[in-house]
């Protein structure tokens, strides 16, 4: 057997040994800051009109999805853009996609709006903005790891992650890919 195979066969070995857990992908370390025990949970792509927008990426424990999908426990949403998009383009899409959901009333959406222009920072291809979810806290916003703000309304929480999680998505492949289920 030659050396190459030699280390082809040791690596096969290593990985077949492995406990699953070791095989998950690790979360950024401001991941793990906040979610000690978290693991990539699932990841897709989110394309319009056939435009690649961003990568998207949810870390947490897999445990906690169920066939109706996130069961409320602490989570990161992570969204890699691929390609230049202005903070307040992604805030004013982000309401409408909160208002084709049915979540919220119009004083919430108008609020919600507000504060997410304040944060949500124009954003270019590679660039990373992620979101930290935890039922009745304020969700926590980071660019490319470093903190941006927070919106306090626990209710913005569950509104704004439906975009991706909630069951009436517009984006249900998505959101199959990043529950795990697909």
């Amino acid at each position: 057997m030659t050396a190459m195979y030699q280390r082809i066969f040791l690596l096969a070995l290593v990985v077949f040994l492995l406990p699953p857990a070791a095989l998950a992908q690790s979360s950024p370390a401001y991941v793990r800051q906040a979610l000690p025990e978290s693991t990539l949970v699932g990841q897709g792509l989110y394309r319009w009109f056939g435009l690649s927008i961003y990568k998207a990426r949810l870390w947490g424990d897999k445990t906690k999805v169920t066939a109706a999908g996130w069961s409320g426990s602490p989570f990161a949403l992570e969204l890699e853009y691929t390609r230049t998009l202005y903070g307040e383009k992604i805030a004013i899409a982000s309401i409408d996609e909160i208002k084709k959901l049915g979540i919220g009333t119009n004083a919430q959406h108008d609020q919600w709006l507000a504060d997410m222009k304040k944060i949500f920072p124009n954003v270019e291809e590679g660039q990373q903005l992620t979101g930290f979810f935890s039922p009745g806290q304020p969700s926590r916003f980071f660019l490319n790891g470093g903190s941006i703000g927070e919106i306090a309304d626990p209710e913005f929480g569950p509104a704004f992650f439906g975009i991706w999680l909630h069951p009436k998505t517009s984006a249900p492949k998505l959101r199959q890919l990043l529950l795990g289920t697909k």
